[in-house]
C-alpha cells in the first residue's frame, strides 16, 4: 500500500456540435410557409 496520491487530468468538454445546415435551412422554408398560410388566412377571414 503506497502513500502517492494519483493526479489525472480531468476530460475534454466536448466541442458544441455546429449547427446542422440541412435543418436551419427546414427551418426557414417551414416559417417562410407559415407566415404565407398565416397572410392568406388573415386576408381571407378578416378582409383587406
Amino acid at each position: 500500500m503506497s502513500n502517492v496520491v494519483e493526479f489525472k487530468r480531468p476530460p475534454k468538454p466536448e466541442e458544441p456540435k455546429p449547427p446542422n445546415p440541412k435543418r436551419t435551412r427546414l427551418l426557414v422554408i417551414l416559417g417562410v410557409i407559415a407566415a404565407l398560410v398565416a397572410a392568406w388566412a388573415y386576408f381571407q377571414y378578416l378582409g383587406g
